[in-house]
């Protein structure tokens, strides 16, 4: 059995697609086979870096205000190159999954080291959380090796009338509101996970771009767990380079995928027919939950006629140790 032959057969196992060649850089051409849309596999991988992540359930006696809270926990949270920490809604969890018995959100925070990160727990869940209607706040990494105080410092609020009581097992504090009270977990666990998983959608028009974008996030919200997409919507269309040709800054606009540049830089990397590039950025808990996502996503994306290549963002392995590369999450190997 030929090469060719033998990735062909391999890629079936992703159902969705079909190798039907390379190009003449050694790139993979794929075909949608449902859509017969044709793109670009560009051979090259995301390169992602170790972040610090706690991961909360936010519950609330609807769902309607869990997702309030979820929303308003996880502001200003896009990127640790300018936000104080990266942050996202992971997913809802049914009432019979919860320690109250109410409907809930998981979200989760990320910063560069356990430290900071409590401050942004203790920050977000004090501000955003206990400040919502009917909301309470759990820990939902019980198995973490590491535990911050996050309740503790919280509990504060309750100026000498807070109690702690147990919900289960899990040791809580009951903070008097307005309201009635705020249940939030004495700890939460805190662990090394894995940020910066991404693609990058290229496309004929802003259309058909944004489309596809959307149905790489509808893909990924609806069928990976553990992970989440810090970009408003899932979707980030100012993807950035390491520093500046021009500033004294940490990163600027990546000129090499601005179609508005291709004929301005020597150096451009698209082709004639790409009028659009959006994003997709992923955090996770471990490297195969983003992997997995990476692969749902894309494969969502391909789906879109006008799509016609996909590549992913590294900086040749400098960036952080993990990487993913593109034929391996599509199984093009």
């Amino acid at each position: 059995m030929s090469s060719s032959e033998t990735e062909s057969k391999s890629i079936e196992n992703a159902n969705e697609l079909e190798l039907i060649g390379k190009d003449k850089e050694g790139n993979f051409l794929v075909k949608h086979r449902q859509t017969r849309n044709i793109c670009t596999i560009m051979d090259t991988f995301a390169e992602m870096f170790p972040l610090w992540v706690g991961r909360v359930l936010v519950t609330a006696d609807d769902e309607r205000w869990a997702l309030i809270a979820a929303v308003a926990a996880t502001g200003f949270a896009t990127s640790v190159i300018m936000s104080p920490a990266e942050a996202g809604i992971e997913g809802k969890v049914s009432s019979d999954e919860t320690p109250d018995n109410r409907v809930g959100v998981l979200i989760q925070i990320y910063s560069r080291d356990r430290f900071e990160l409590k401050k942004q727990m203790i920050l977000r869940i004090g501000q955003c959380v206990m400040t919502c209607p009917t909301s309470s706040a759990f820990d939902a990494m019980p198995d973490a090796k590491r535990r911050v105080k996050v309740g503790r410092s919280i509990r504060l609020f309750g100026d000498g009338f807070q109690r702690r009581v147990l919900v289960g097992n899990r040791r809580v504090w009951r903070i008097p509101v307005m309201e009635g009270e705020f249940l939030v977990e004495n700890t939460f666990g805190v662990a090394k996970a894995v940020a910066g998983g991404n693609f990058l959608i290229m496309g004929e028009d802003k259309s058909s771009g944004l489309r596809a974008a959307e149905e790489a996030v509808k893909a990924i919200k609806s069928r990976v767990s553990e992970v989440i997409l810090p970009f408003p919507g899932g979707i980030c269309r100012s993807g950035s380079k390491a520093g500046s040709l021009k500033y004294k800054l940490k990163a600027s606009t990546n000129h090499l995928f601005c179609p508005r540049l291709r004929k301005l830089v020597p150096d451009s990397v698209l082709m004639e027919n790409v009028n659009c590039v959006y994003e997709i950025v992923i955090n996770g808990l471990t490297i195969e939950a983003v992997k997995r996502a990476m692969s749902e996503g894309i494969k969502a994306a391909v789906r879109i006629p006008g799509v016609v290549r996909i590549s992913a963002g590294n900086y040749g392995g400098k960036l952080g140790p993990y990487k993913a590369f593109l034929k391996e999450v599509l199984g093009i190997v």
